[in-house]
């Protein structure tokens, strides 16, 4: 009865509490007070947390769950949350394991609670209480979790159910991220994946496995073949480009792989409509195939097309991948600078940036004048700072890239500078542009005339630009103008009128650094004029530049700047002092001069680090004693009174100062104006503007001048333009192509007796033209940056590095496991106990029972070693059982066993798996291999295919059975065994000395299934028939395409008649009568492959279809239309299947009566080895090995329609014989007789 009063009750509470519908109704409705409002709810939660009613506790957590997204901390109900994830009913469980995604991280102090839970969920029978256990673990696994449940989730990759599956897998990343150990152990598993037949598992297995394979690549290269069938057989397009991305970052890694994935890639290229798929694969060849020239030239095509898209994303993204290209095939990008300055008028900055950036890797020598020409047209009409800065940077950076590589003329260069500074609207680059002419005129000398005319021009004429300069921010060219005219005074035609400008009293309104550079400089200015005037004994001249100098310094020497004004006294009193010289009749043109003897060289940038250290020399030692700390030797009174002043100075308190009326502040006002009045020492402005005038400057009658603001550029008189180097350039080009076609004319009139090879040649070096013949307008000698004596010479920085999750990661995948890679598996602590003091063992008995447990040990190795070598040879190079010694099969061809030492295995053999995985890659990798399973199981030894190479890989729980199976199948037999070795130990060491001198097989050469279809002058066709996994009327023929010409071939077209039994597979809506068409062009010399479908009715019997390919031959002259007939064949083994089948079934299948139907051939070929016979019929036929026992071997293939065949090959003298079993007598007789055609 208290029981359900309890439950009542609870009911009725439930039906009163809000909700979280309520919570937000709530929320919503108390805007003014919202703050109070959430304060009294979290009350009403705290009280709804202490209830027993989970749904209550449920309801509470939901509430907290949106307060938390409001930016509330929920913290303090941690335990509360774990509670509601803990309830057995779902819809409580997916609330709190939503509230512990949202609140908990690794600091959480409950997590370490939440352990055993999560396993016990993570087991549960009902797959949604483990999927949401997996989705909440993944947002708060920690590395303690993570250890310790790992296990649990790698047995959940075993489920049967599929989206458990993909969960599992899933959160594996998070756990190796969390658990890094754990990466080695689970890897197979996680490989197994990859294969899985549910589609969702396998994606997020190769989701999985491109993420970590992103930061350490070469870790997964032994994947490639794998996820090379994925990319040839999904039709996924996320999964393609996640592979496609992981390919892309192997390439680079081993190059054998991009020549592999040439044809798939241009295949998808040619095929795709996913703009996503096409820009992966095209970014994949650019990063690791770019020694193929027609795959990047096609990819330039298909970026093209993406840059003239509607669409801004596609155009960005070709912007994007073009620039890669550029990198490393400059020239295929440069036939596209039409359509590259056309992105410079888009309306998106960010396409017009990425514009930029490929503008700066297509400029040579030809073009750049004509490049940076249409650029600065860009300049003019930018709207916006940002856009104009950024063009202005990238005009300086592609003329000074290299060293300045590009540039011929140098004058041209310094003429685009000084435009760029009368650029309209403001800009942040009037430093870089200074900088860049200071640096042409300092490095190259033959440059200095022309630009110290062209600045002197700037100077002089400053005062009627000055607005400008002001209004865009390039006053700092002035700067350099000053540097320039005063470093190289002597090109300057009349320094006297340079000197005026550049100490009138309207430098006074420029910033002081640029005044005080300019006195500095018109010191330099000068110090060349007077050496002039001395040299031309004019004397009145040198009078006349120091009264002008004299003259002009006082203003700056009145400045507030404490440079200008240092700067202007010194060169006062050397003035005062030169005056005083003159005037006694000496020479003071050699003083000045030698005061700026030298030249000065430019300074590397990281000059100051490369100067090495002295040997002996600590700069972390002291030069002098430290400093006492003792404060005897400072008095007391001192520190006292210091204290007081650095307190009262440094003091934050503030008193209040008193506000004055107005009738105070205007007495203290005409009390400063008197004071002024009568100080002789202050100078009013008044006196400077009206009562004061320089000496030597007639501008003091003339009208003040007025800032005049326009918005077209002043023409300044000697100022020459860049349009005038452009068209001289021109010029000179046409003449030299003028002159280089007379000299060709003449050459071939010479040589018109001796062919047409001279004109050819001629003709190719004036077509060429490159860049290295166009030479410089005048010699350019550039003076290299200046580097202290022994000065390492690197560029490296020590750059500190982050730390890197990923780097944990970077684990060898191929190596075997050891002891440490061991998972952790939970297990209750065991006390260990003491040992008695009676219990304890003698040394005697301890050596004794050691000596009889190594005998053991011994008797059972070298029993389990006879037995495998004398009764199942075939046996050993599959399976090791414990106690017994490994072998290793011989590499040329024959069944030679070796035995391996246990010193072996401690030297290498614990390598074996790396070893093979690395021969598995090198041989898919190599150009024999087929793309098919039995080619790979079949060329991979010199010796016949085991089972084992022809079975999928299995896990390490079903090897483990299989060893334990065969263990047990084998321990009948021992006894017998051991009589036989007891009997005839001789007879065995005399046959493994026979075995051992057996003469070693050559191996076969490379086999390929590519059959000729038919070839003419211009292009060659060969085929191969494929079969399709879950198609049981279906096969695929791939075709081959090769051009044999220097031509395009386009427009390829394919037909065939369809028969009863076979037809193709035509686009939806077409004919039995339409051609298919070929999804590419053909290059000159090129080839590629592309792959029709044909349906199949009767397999029985071979198929010999007729067809045409007709396709179109471009050239010079025009275009013409061409075919090529041809006839193909479809024989019974292009219906059969390579599927592994196991000693057991075919045995079963042989007794069971399913295969009535036999027949048997003999074949003569005296010279043929067995093995080879072997390894053509599985490579050509698609069989698998079942088994083979000295020179014999079971072999067994099924159709696409599951029809089964089996193989008995034996060696007979002077040949093989083939008994076979079919299902179908009529198949069985075609596959024989194909067999008869291999060895023909």
């Amino acid at each position: 009865m208290a029981l359900t009063l309890k439950k009542v009750k609870g009911s009725l509470d439930r039906m009163f509490d809000k909700n979280m519908q309520d919570l937000v109704r709530g929320i919503r409705n108390h805007k003014e007070s919202e703050s109070r409002y959430i304060a009294g709810c979290v009350e009403e939660i705290k009280s709804e947390l202490k209830q027993d009613n989970a749904a209550i506790k449920a309801n509470a957590v939901n509430k907290l769950i949106y307060l938390q997204m409001l930016g509330y901390d929920i913290s303090w109900a941690a335990f509360n949350i774990i509670e509601v994830m803990s309830s057995p009913k779902f819809t409580f469980k997916r609330i709190g394991y939503f509230a512990a995604s949202q609140s908990f991280h690794s600091e959480t102090d409950v997590l370490m609670l939440t352990t055993n839970m999560i396993r016990k969920d993570l087991g549960s029978q009902t797959m949604y209480d483990t999927g949401v256990a997996l989705s909440g673990l993944s947002c708060f696994i920690t590395p303690d979790l993570a250890r310790d449940l790992v296990n649990d989730i790698l047995a959940l990759m075993s489920s049967t159910r599929p989206y458990i599956r993909k969960r599992a897998v899933l959160i594996s990343y998070k756990i190796f991220l969390a658990y890094p150990d754990a990466l080695r152990p689970a890897f197979p598993r996680l490989k197994e994946k990859l294969e899985d037949p549910d589609q969702g598992v396998q994606s997020a297995a190769v989701n999985v496995i491109c993420e970590l394979a992103r930061k350490n690549p070469k870790n997964y290269l032994s994947l490639a073949p794998i996820f090379f069938k994925l990319m040839t057989t999904s039709t996924n397009n996320w999964v393609l480009i996640k592979i496609i991305k992981l390919f892309g970052a192997l390439t680079p890694l081993e190059p054998r792989l991009g020549k592999k994935l040439i044809e798939p890639l241009t295949n998808l290229i040619h095929s795709t409509s996913a703009m996503s798929l096409l820009y992966e694969c095209i970014n994949t060849v650019i990063q690791g195939m770019t020694d193929h020239s027609s795959s990047i030239q096609l990819c330039v095509q298909k970026l093209r097309i993406l840059i003239e898209d509607a669409d801004q994303n596609l155009k960005y993204l070709g912007l994007l991948a073009m620039s890669r290209i550029l990198k490393s095939h400059p020239k295929a990008v440069q036939s596209h600078k039409d359509l590259i300055l056309q992105c410079l008028d888009d309306k998106d900055e960010s396409i017009r940036l990425r514009a930029l950036d490929l503008l700066f890797g297509m400029v040579s020598k030809k073009n750049l004048m004509e490049i940076v020409k249409k650029l600065m047209v860009h300049v003019n009409k930018a709207e916006g700072s940002q856009y104009r800065d950024e063009l202005l940077t990238k005009i300086i950076e592609i003329c000074s890239q290299q060293n300045y590589q590009y540039i011929t003329n140098f004058e041209w260069y310094v003429t685009v500078l000084v435009e760029l500074t009368r650029t309209e609207g403001a800009t942040r680059h009037g430093s870089l542009i200074s900088s860049q002419i200071l640096d042409v005129a300092i490095r190259v000398k033959t440059i200095r005339p022309f630009a110290a005319k062209q600045m002197a021009v700037l100077l002089e004429n400053s005062h009627v630009i000055a607005s400008q300069l002001q209004r865009n921010g390039m006053q700092e060219v002035l700067y350099a103008a000053a540097y320039v005219c005063g470093e190289f005074a002597q090109f300057i035609e009349s320094p006297s009128s340079l000197l005026n400008a550049m100490l009138s009293h309207r430098v006074v309104s420029l910033p002081a650094h640029i005044q005080a550079i300019y006195i500095q400089n018109s010191m330099k200015l000068f110090a060349s004029a007077v050496t002039q005037a001395e040299e031309d004994e004019d004397h009145e001249k040198v009078e006349e530049l120091l009264k002008l100098v004299m003259g002009k310094l006082p203003a700056f020497v009145q400045s507030g700047d404490l440079e200008v004004q240092e700067r202007a006294s010194c060169i006062l009193s050397m003035m005062k002092y030169a005056s005083k010289a003159q005037g006694k009749g000496s020479k003071v043109a050699g003083d000045f001069n030698d005061l700026f003897k030298g030249e000065l060289n430019p300074v590397a940038p990281k000059a100051q680090k490369k100067v090495p250290v002295p040997e002996g020399l600590d700069l972390d030692a002291w030069i002098n004693d430290p400093p006492s700390s003792s404060e005897d030797d400072v008095p007391t009174t001192f520190n006292y009174k210091l204290k007081d002043n650095v307190d009262d100075f440094y003091s934050t308190k503030k008193e209040k100062m008193k506000e004055l009326s107005p009738e105070e502040r205007k007495k203290m006002r005409e009390q400063r104006i008197q004071e002024q009045a009568s100080n002789p020492n202050y100078l009013s402005s008044s006196k400077m503007a009206n009562g004061y005038q320089e000496p030597g400057d007639d501008t003091g009658d003339l009208p003040p001048v007025t800032d005049i603001d326009i918005s077209i550029p002043l023409h300044v008189p000697g100022m020459t333009s860049s349009d005038k180097y452009l068209r001289q350039e021109q010029d000179r080009r046409r003449r030299r192509q003028e002159e280089r076609k007379k000299r060709r004319d003449e050459k071939e009139r010479k040589k018109d007796k001796k062919g047409r090879k001279g004109r050819k040649k001629g003709r190719q070096v004036v077509e060429e033209s490159p860049d290295e013949d166009i030479e410089p307008v005048h010699a350019v000698d550039i003076v290299q940056e200046e580097m202290p004596e022994g000065a390492v010479q690197t560029d490296s920085e020590d750059d500190t590095k982050k730390e890197d999750i990923y780097k944990a990661l970077d684990i060898d995948l191929e190596s075997p496991l050891t002891a440490q890679d061991k998972l952790p598996t939970p297990t209750h602590r065991v006390a260990k106990e003491s040992p008695q003091k009676g219990d304890e063992e003698p040394e005697e008995k301890k050596k004794k029972r050691k000596k009889k447990e190594k005998k053991k040990k011994e008797k059972k190795t070298r029993h389990h070693h006879h037995h495998e070598k004398h009764e199942h040879p075939q046996e050993s190079l599959l399976l090791v059982d414990e106690g017994e010694e490994p072998t290793v099969a011989a590499s040329n061809g024959d069944d030679v066993t070796t035995p391996v030492t246990s010193q072996d295995k401690v030297n290498g053999h614990q390598d074996a798996p790396k070893e093979k995985d690395k021969e598995d890659l090198d041989f898919w990798l190599s150009p024999g291999s087929g793309t098919t399973g039995a080619t790979a199981a079949v060329n991979g030894d010199g010796d016949a295919p085991s089972p084992k190479q022809d079975t999928p890989e299995e896990s390490p729980a079903k090897q483990h059975r299989h060893k334990k199976k065969k263990k047990h199948e084998k321990s009948s037999k021992h006894k017998k065994h051991r009589k036989e070795r007891e009997k005839s130990p001789e007879k065995a060491e005399t046959g493994k000395e026979k075995t051992e001198e057996r003469p070693s097989t050559p191996p076969l050469p490379a086999m390929t299934r590519f059959v000729d279809l038919g070839e003419n002058e211009h292009i060659g066709i060969k085929y191969e028939t494929r079969v399709i996994s879950m198609q049981e009327k279906q096969i695929m023929v791939a075709l081959v395409f090769q051009n044999n010409v220097d031509k395009q071939l386009k427009s390829i077209e394919f037909n065939v008649l369809d028969t009863l039994n076979t037809r193709l597979i035509r686009a939806p809506g077409s004919t039995s009568h339409d051609p298919v068409k070929i999804p590419f062009i053909l290059l000159p010399s090129s080839g590629n492959e592309a792959q029709l479908l044909f349906s199949v009715v009767s397999l029985n019997m071979p198929q010999r279809l007729r067809g045409t390919v007709t396709y179109i031959l471009k050239d010079e002259e025009g275009s013409s239309q061409h075919k090529l007939d041809f006839k193909l064949y479809l024989p019974c083994s292009a219906y059969l299947l390579t599927a592994p089948c196991n000693s057991e079934r075919f045995t079963h299948l042989l007794s069971s009566g399913e295969v009535s139907e036999k027949s048997s051939i003999r074949v003569n070929a005296p010279d043929l080895k067995f093995s080879h016979a072997l390894q053509k019929i599985c490579f050509y036929l698609k069989f698998s090995v079942v088994e083979r026992v000295d020179d014999s071997a079971s072999l067994y293939a099924a159709t696409i329609q599951q029809h089964h065949v089996c193989l008995l090959i034996k060696a007979v003298p002077n040949g093989i014989s083939v008994d076979g079993k079919s299902t179908d007598s009529s198949l069985l007789s075609n596959i024989l007789d194909e067999v008869k055609e291999i060895f023909k």
